[in-house]
Formats: structure tokens, sequence, C-alpha cells
């Protein structure tokens, strides 16, 4: 499966911004879909995901709010809403997708998933 991510770019604090995440593969039978950020000097950390069946979303409590996760199934793409940018928002953005029912079903780890994406970066400016 490969995951081609796209939206990013400069916007200004305060701002939005609709990234998103094509999968080449049907994402039908799939589990779920998330985005990680990875900011300059900063570790992964989780943005949010959804399970592409039901459509449950999860959020990082930083994120619950300013950022709303949607899915297309008949375009196998995921997009995330970002509202209210600030600053620290300032990241390269990850898709990733988990293509098996099993592991820990922790959404929230990135070792959970097996394809990632390329990144798309935004930057947020004050």
């Amino acid at each position: 499966v490969q995951l081609q991510a796209s939206g990013g770019g400069l916007v200004q604090a305060g701002g939005s911004l609709t990234l998103s995440c094509a999968a080449s593969d049907p994402t039908f039978g799939y589990y779920a879909m998330g985005w990680f950020r990875q900011a300059p000097g900063k570790e992964r950390e989780f943005v949010t995901a959804i399970t592409w069946r039901a459509g449950k979303a999860y959020y990082a409590d930083s994120m619950k709010g300013r950022f709303t996760i949607s899915r297309d199934p008949a375009k196998n793409t995921v997009y995330l809403r970002m509202n209210a940018l600030e600053p620290e928002d300032t990241a390269v953005y990850y898709c990733a997708i988990k293509t098996f029912y099993g592991g820990s079903y922790d959404l929230q780890t990135g070792a959970e998933y097996n394809y990632w994406g390329q990144g798309t970066l935004v930057t947020v400016s004050s």
C-alpha cells in the first residue's frame, strides 16, 4: 500500500488547513488510518486516527476541538481538518495505515501501523 499525503503549506496563526492522504489500494477491510506529526527537534507524536469500518475517531488531547479526522471510503482517502492553528502545530504531518486486525489496537502508537506516507509540511507563522 502506498500513501500519498498532501495539503500542507504555510498558514498564519488562527488559520485552517485540510490535509489529505490517499491510499493506492482499496481500503475496505483495513482497520484504521491515522495522522502523526514531527516537529523540528522533537519526537513523532500522535495526532488522530479513525477506524475504517465504524468511523470511530481518536484524538490527542491537545488536538481535540481543533482538529477533525474524516474518511471517504469511495476515494480511499482520509482527511485532517485543522482549525485555529498555532505556531506549535508546525511540523511534518505523516499519515499511516493499519491494514490488519490484531496487535494492541492502541492507535496512538506508531508501531501499530504498517504503512506510512511521505509526510507533508505544515508551517504556521505567528
